[in-house]
């Protein structure tokens, strides 16, 4: 059996369990998103997937409604912290309160177990990135061209190397290396050791 047959398998039986298993979540938070700000429950984004494919990642939406418009059009200086970060904010203002819980115990996540059913996406892979981000980090870090390469040659997942490593500041560089080490090494035990490892990873966010 090959190593893409046994992911894909691992891939259905772990993504179904997770869903039995945190069914009340499906049900409560989306009830919880409702009540704390105005906007869809579901947040859909562009991210860029193998081969460079477009796809559509979903989330538990965990911002106020309209923060991509007031990232890129109405806060200029947002937007220059935004990439100064490596594409990150610390304090993001656009996070609402339950936002900020949501994403604290990653359950904003979990809606990526549909792209995973879809094959879109895989439990574990590297991180799913947004195109302009590849396009500008790597003018940035040119070092990191044939590493992205590497990179979009696997599926993306919902955890992974970097995810797992204790560090969650980690500039695109370093975590490119990890994303591409990964994608080039890749096999199911290393699969199953990242998936083992994430509870823990999750826990230590808190």
């Amino acid at each position: 059996m090959t190593y893409e047959t046994q992911k894909r398998m691992m891939d259905l039986v772990v993504a179904s369990i997770l869903t039995v298993i945190f069914l009340p979540v499906w049900i409560i938070v989306p009830i919880l998103i409702m009540l704390d700000s105005e906007g869809p429950v579901i947040f859909t984004h562009k991210r860029v997937g193998k081969n460079g494919k477009i796809i559509y990642l979903y989330k538990f939406r965990s911002m106020v409604e309209d923060a991509d418009d007031i990232l890129h059009r109405k806060d200029k200086r947002l937007l220059r912290e935004f990439k100064k970060g490596d594409w990150k904010l610390k304090n993001d203002p656009r996070i609402t309160k339950l936002g900020k819980i949501l994403r604290s115990l990653t359950i904003d996540e979990f809606p990526q177990l549909y792209n995973v059913f879809k094959g879109d996406m895989s439990m574990v892979g590297p991180r799913a990135y947004v195109a302009k981000e590849l396009e500008e980090q790597q003018h940035k870090y040119p070092e990191t061209q044939k590493l992205v390469r590497e990179i979009l040659s696997v599926k993306p997942g919902i955890t992974g190397p970097w995810q797992t490593s204790g560090r969650n500041e980690i500039p695109f560089n370093i975590r490119a290396k990890m994303d591409a080490e990964y994608a080039r090494q890749r096999s199911i035990w290393n699969d199953m050791l990242i998936l083992v490892r994430t509870p823990q990873a999750m826990i230590s966010k808190w």
